[in-house]
């Protein structure tokens, strides 16, 4: 994408995701209504989650410029993914995408990295980001940081009264 309406384009779709997690965190028993009864609010999240995701490394791949990158990328990459992959193992889909806040028994799990690193997903995420620095251009991967730095914020301040009802 080329010129500034493409680097535009390239900015939204980075931070798209941010204003969707945004909302379902603070406005749980909405998602919750939309996706009527029958469907698990957490995994219609994961599905909109994804959707979201592609189109954030499609603009990323478009204004990519790939070469070997250096060494420590290698490092970076696979703990931030390790990370990633860890929280979803213990947390499962329901944990991960918002089940306590739709209303779900979500276990409290104390196993690495829970424990020991603060917010261990988005520490991952941010790890894998960096990584990327070597081929993606600063500022998208600045606007990236930026809303899993807002998410994690927003996450910090919750408020158990905006959860939605428990699902039966």
């Amino acid at each position: 994408m080329g010129g500034a309406p493409g680097a535009v384009a390239v900015g939204i779709a980075t931070v798209l995701p941010f204003p969707f997690y945004y909302l379902l965190w603070n406005y749980p028993q909405a998602w919750v209504d939309v996706c009527g009864k029958g469907v698990d609010p957490s995994h219609r999240m994961a599905q909109v989650s994804h959707v979201l995701k592609i189109l954030q490394l499609l603009a990323l791949f478009s204004v990519a410029r790939f070469c070997w990158p250096p060494w420590y990328c290698y490092p970076l990459f696979a703990v931030g993914q390790y990370l990633n992959f860890k929280v979803y193992q213990l947390l499962g889909e329901a944990g991960t995408y918002y089940g306590v806040r739709f209303g779900k028994s979500v276990p409290w799990v104390t196993e690495f990295p829970f424990g020991y690193i603060k917010d261990p997903q988005y520490i991952g995420s941010i790890l894998s980001l960096l990584a990327s620095l070597c081929w993606v251009p600063f500022q998208y991967v600045f606007l990236w940081l930026l809303g899993y730095l807002f998410m994690m914020w927003v996450e910090s301040k919750e408020d158990p009264a905006t959860r939605a009802k428990p699902l039966a």
